[in-house]
């Protein structure tokens, strides 16, 4: 019977393990990032670490699967409990929260270039998942639209930072809504 909580919170150790990943990336990015580091912000000891993760490569290999799931668990979570015509202002809201709380942000500043490949990993993923929610005949051109929009965001703090959903909304709409009038 002990067995479930053992792999309940096993699984809790891998999760405090790729959480503290996001948060050491934050600050170091991926060239510094320490094991040292990513252990002692999880709060495990090193040997625990590498009882999951047997190299820096293989942690960060799972970080990234680990960070796709994240935002996608997000999104579904937050759509499934609404109306099909409030699901994608849901998963908008979703994106602005992800990136003003993450604390992968930071990295952009500290590695662009291994920021630019992750993105564009992430792009096609963000951009099918906003596709699905958004309507009209040009659904397409819009979700890619926001996504762009995402992007810039993600890249280039800026000053109108408030403006962002509006500014994702606006993407989606203006696209969407144009063939209709």
């Amino acid at each position: 019977m002990a067995e479930p909580v053992l792999a309940a919170d096993a699984n809790g150790t891998r999760e405090r393990i790729l959480a503290a990943t996001a948060e050491v990336l934050g600050n170091y990015g991926m060239t510094k990032l320490s094991l040292s580091e990513v252990a002692a912000q999880a709060g495990v000891s090193r040997p625990t670490l590498y009882r999951w993760f047997a190299s820096k490569q293989q942690l960060l290999d799972a970080f990234v699967v680990w960070e796709r799931r994240h935002y996608e668990r997000a999104v579904a979570a937050v759509v499934a409990r609404l109306p099909a015509a409030e699901r994608l202002d849901a998963a908008l809201a979703v994106i602005v929260e992800y990136q003003q709380s993450y604390p992968g942000l930071r990295m952009v500043d500290i590695e662009p270039e291994q920021v630019i490949a992750r993105l564009a990993q992430f792009i096609p993923l963000m951009r099918e998942r906003l596709e699905r929610l958004t309507d009209g005949p040009e659904a397409a051109v819009a979700a890619a639209t926001a996504v762009r929009v995402a992007v810039s965001h993600y890249l280039v703090r800026s000053d109108d930072g408030d403006d962002f959903l509006a500014q994702l909304q606006h993407a989606t709409r203006a696209r969407t809504h144009s063939s209709r009038r």
